[in-house]
Formats: C-alpha cells, structure tokens, sequence
C-alpha cells in the first residue's frame, strides 16, 4: 500500500484536562476524497485545527501527525507556516468570518501567492484574477477589487477556495463548506470542489453533516463520535452495510429517495460532554444494544476490506 499523504496516529486534545480528541488514527492518501461524518461535538474539527497546529495553546495536543513522513506536531513555527495555506489548505463554513473585512478580496488572494508562491505584486495580481475565473467569480478583472461586504455569500466563498488553491495545496480541508449557503449554491460549490480535485489531483477531506453530499463526494467515509473514530469504510460499503449502531442511526435518520415512506429514526439523548464521558464505549447511553460489556472501551474490529468498527455488539448490530 502505498505511504499515506498525512498520517495520524494517537491524536489526543484536552481542554483544561477534559478530552476533546480521544486517539484518533487517520490515514489520507494522495488524491483521496475522505469524509469525516459526525453529530457538532464528535471533533471532526478540531482534528485537524489539532493536526495543523491551530488550537489555543490552553489545549494539550499529543500524538503524530506527519506529512508524507515528517512530523507536523511540535515543528517550528516557520515550518507550519510553509504547510498551512501552502502544501495543506483550509477553507471554512462562514466566509464572512474567514475574510479579512477592510481588505479587498484580491489583495487577500495576493498575500497567499506572495507568501507561498514568491510572486511579485504584478504576478500576483495577474494570478488571482486567474484563480477567480478558475472558481468561477464573473467578471474577476473587476470583482479583484472589492470587499467581502460587496459581494454574496457565495461569491465571498468562491473567494476562499481560490485563496486555497493559491498555495497549490496537495490537501484541501473542506469544513462544512456549504453549510451558510443556500441549496442552489451549495450544489454550485461541491460541484466546484469535485471539478478542481479532479483537475488538480489534490486530496481532499470533507467534513459535512450532510450525508448524502459525502457519498456522492467522498470514496472513503470515517464516522466520529465524541472525539473518536467509531467505524470506517469504503463509502459504498459504508451506506450499503453501516455496522456501527451510531452509524446505522445516521442513516436511519435519513429519509428515502424511492420506494414506499417509512417512519424516520431517530437517535435518542445527545453527544455526552467531555465532563460527562461515560466508562467504555462513549455511546452506551443513546444505544439500544448496550448492556454490562460496553463497559470497556471497545476495539476495532475488521468487518472486510478496509471496513472496521469499534463495538462490541458487531455481530447483533450487522445482522439487524
């Protein structure tokens, strides 16, 4: 197989000593579409602001994250400074808070060419105009001018992704990118980042809530609960056969496009605090399943090809 783009071993994040992140092991390979699912709350965030070195320094981060083979966790500043926007890019649900509001949008675009790519000013401008006919922004010659007030929520997230490709990044972190846009712009802009992945070969990691948007985007789907990892697979084998009884009531949730209408489930309880983490499996709680053995942190187990899960009613939770 071959050596992964980022590797995450142990990833661990406390927050004045209450866990966050709980041993997060996470493999993205070059040009590979993964999606990290989850209820707000389960860390799929703060993975990777843990992985980039973006947290506050009142958290306690340990593990490895590594970018094809050197360590990212306690690098030099000047060493994160050339992988964030540069070889790994971020791009943000809210733009309106992502962008700088006394700046024009181009100028923004510029400082990223500048700082990753060297360009001088004249090439700099030259490439974001580039960059913003590339993301689909009309008239870009024009639109290079203006403030993110001037322009729709949309248009302003069109922005961001150009200022991520300015880096020419071999990883793009997508979190919950169309999540402040209306649904005709949000189909516009996934539409948009599968293009552009296609195109540039670049990986890509979507996190979403939106389940169906990451079986039509992703090749591989990594389901998070309350800061760990609890089954991933190939995503149609993940749709097709959900192991996981969290998983099982994602999709359960979810109503059916054809054949007859049935009553949606629904998961009972919510996402446990990190100061109120129950002993063993963290979602015992909210499980119909649970009895005296989910007592102890369960392991994963391989259900098949790059299928596994982490509890310990696989056998009952797979056959229903």
């Amino acid at each position: 197989m071959a050596e992964p783009l980022v590797r995450i071993r142990g990833l661990d994040v406390k927050f004045n000593g209450l866990p966050a992140l709980r041993g997060i092991d996470l493999d993205i390979g070059k040009g590979e579409a993964v999606g990290l699912v989850g209820e707000s709350g389960c860390g799929k965030s703060v993975t990777w602001l843990a992985a980039l070195g973006l947290l506050p320094k009142k958290a306690a981060v340990s593990g490895s994250v590594t970018l094809d083979g050197a360590e990212l966790l306690g690098a030099a500043p000047a060493v994160l400074d050339d992988v964030r926007g540069g070889r790994v890019a971020m791009i943000f649900q809210d733009p309106a808070t992502a962008l700088n509001p006394v700046q024009t949008v181009g100028r923004q675009v510029c400082e990223a060419l500048t700082l990753h790519r060297g360009m001088d000013d004249a090439a700099a401008r030259a490439e974001t105009r580039r960059l913003f006919e590339m993301v689909g922004i009309p008239n870009p010659a024009q639109r290079i001018d203006v403030y993110p007030h001037e322009m729709s929520g949309g248009q302003n997230q069109r922005v961001m992704i150009a200022m991520a490709l300015a880096g020419q990044p071999e990883l793009l972190v997508a979190d919950e990118p169309t999540t402040a846009l209306d649904a005709t712009i949000q189909a516009q802009i996934l539409d948009l980042l599968r293009r552009l992945q296609a195109e540039t070969g670049m990986a890509l990691v979507l996190i979403s809530h939106d389940l169906g948007v990451v079986a039509d985007m992703c090749s591989r789907v990594c389901v998070m609960y309350a800061g760990r990892i609890v089954e991933q697979a190939p995503s149609e084998e993940l749709f097709a056969r959900p192991a996981h009884p969290y998983t099982q009531g994602l999709l359960g949730a979810l109503p059916d496009m054809v054949g007859p209408r049935r009553r949606l489930s629904a998961i009972p309880g919510g996402v446990p605090e990190p100061w109120n983490l129950p002993p063993g499996c963290a979602f015992a709680p909210r499980c119909e399943r649970a009895d005296g053995a989910c007592a102890v942190m369960p392991p994963f187990q391989a259900l098949g090809r790059d299928h596994d899960a982490a509890c310990v009613h696989l056998n009952e939770a797979v056959a229903a």
